[in-house]
């Protein structure tokens, strides 16, 4: 009998070992493209960009984390500082929905259970997919070509996030996304019959920025980071 109590209490100690906590939550901010259309500037964002946010901590220095964000992408050549875009001035938009799913790593301890206020910067990456419409441009104009694809792409993210308000995590983060993609703005139309309208550098991929704040709520059970 006393065994199996001391059996018992080991697989107990053990799941407390490996309790986590949650985190639920919201992004909003603004996005930018940088690509073959508009300006090129990395950090300018000019359309907002709302999503949730969802992490699984697995311990002080490091969490799953996973998202869900909607932005409208947006470029002008009349914004741009080269005067041949500017000549040329085109502007697309373009809805997407992107998915994203990494890891993200603290640069301190950030115990939630710690009974202190505490801060630290912090990096993302994994992977992201992104939901976009196929588009070209005839006569200078955005034409759709009713039909949409994935662009899957890598987030390099860096951020600054802080308990302050108890519960509540607050962050501010800017994250730049490198796709596999060269036609979010539609200079790059895979099919064969539109080849003709592509326009623009077609070694260099597509890249777009998220920039803003990050608001999550903490529940689920108090971890136990146990020493090795």
């Amino acid at each position: 009998m006393r065994y199996i109590a001391i059996f018992i209490l080991s697989i107990v100690s053990i799941q407390s070992c490996y309790s986590q906590i949650n985190e639920l939550g919201i992004f909003v901010g603004g996005s930018n493209f940088i690509g073959d259309l508009g300006s090129t500037n990395y950090i300018s964002p000019n359309q907002l960009a709302i999503g949730g946010i969802y992490k699984w901590n697995k311990s002080p220095r490091h969490s799953y984390r996973i998202s869900l964000t909607f932005t409208d992408l947006k470029g002008e050549d009349a914004k741009s500082d080269d005067p041949r875009r500017i000549q040329r001035n085109y502007s697309f938009s373009n809805q997407i929905i992107e998915i994203s799913g990494g890891m993200e790593f603290t640069f301190f301890d950030f115990n939630l259970h710690s009974g202190h206020k505490i801060a630290t910067p912090y990096l993302y990456s994994g992977i992201s997919v992104t939901n976009i419409e196929d588009t070209y441009f005839l006569n200078g104009t955005q034409t759709s070509q009713n039909s949409s694809s994935w662009a899957f792409g890598i987030p390099m993210v860096l951020g600054f996030k802080s308990n302050f308000l108890g519960n509540f995590i607050v962050g501010i983060e800017v994250g730049a996304r490198y796709t596999f993609s060269d036609n979010i703005e539609g200079s790059f139309p895979k099919d064969e019959g539109l080849q003709v309208y592509r326009f623009g550098n077609q070694n260099n991929k597509d890249w777009y920025t998220f920039t803003g704040i990050t608001l999550t709520y903490t529940f689920g059970e108090n971890p136990c980071y146990c020493p090795n």
